[in-house]
């Protein structure tokens, strides 16, 4: 029981290490997962509901009269496009059927910080869909070598967003202590 016990206020210390005490919220650790929980169900609510439109709509090109005519570079990035929204799309479901599988088991911060883990995977999922039909609809319109630049200015693009919160949250910590 001791072993449980120390377990548990491990988890509870490393938590409210990521606890700002200026933020204004006087939660408690429950307070703060059901929260995150929250916050987290908000952001899979949006990448679900796109890739899995997304998905279909990938699906349904197979069967397109033109789809024959696709090059072997273009049909297997088609291909990678499809394997990576189909699993885009099952690990955005993931969270859901972790909280149904350990709902009232006591295991709200578990969840949460999985949860977390799976959707920064599904945001990777998301940005090779971006990247990957960018290149696919340039290499099919215009040619391989607007294909290849547009996808790489792509590719900026999300790595910039992807940056920006580390950029942002080491401008804040500055900022605070110029303070």
């Amino acid at each position: 029981m001791q072993a449980d016990e120390l377990r548990s206020d491990n988890r509870a210390a490393k938590a409210d290490a990521d606890v700002d005490p200026t933020d204004g919220r006087d939660e408690s650790l429950n307070e703060r997962m059901d929260r995150n929980w929250n916050e987290i169900l908000q952001e899979l609510r949006v990448t679900q509901t796109g890739t899995q439109i997304f998905t279909g709509f990938l699906l349904t090109i197979a069967f397109q009269t033109r789809f024959s005519q696709l090059t072997t570079f273009q049909t297997r990035t088609y291909l990678v496009l499809v394997i990576a929204a189909v699993l885009t799309t099952a690990l955005g479901l993931a969270p859901v059927s972790l909280h149904r599988g350990l709902f009232r088991k006591g295991a709200k911060m578990i969840i949460v910080q999985t949860a977390h883990i799976i959707l920064r995977i599904v945001l990777v999922g998301v940005a090779v869909m971006l990247i990957g039909t960018v290149l696919l609809i340039f290499d099919l319109v215009v040619g391989r070598t607007a294909a290849l630049v547009m996808a790489g200015v792509t590719l900026l693009v999300v790595i910039i967003i992807a940056a920006l919160p580390l950029i942002l949250r080491g401008r804040r910590q500055a900022d605070s202590r110029a303070d």
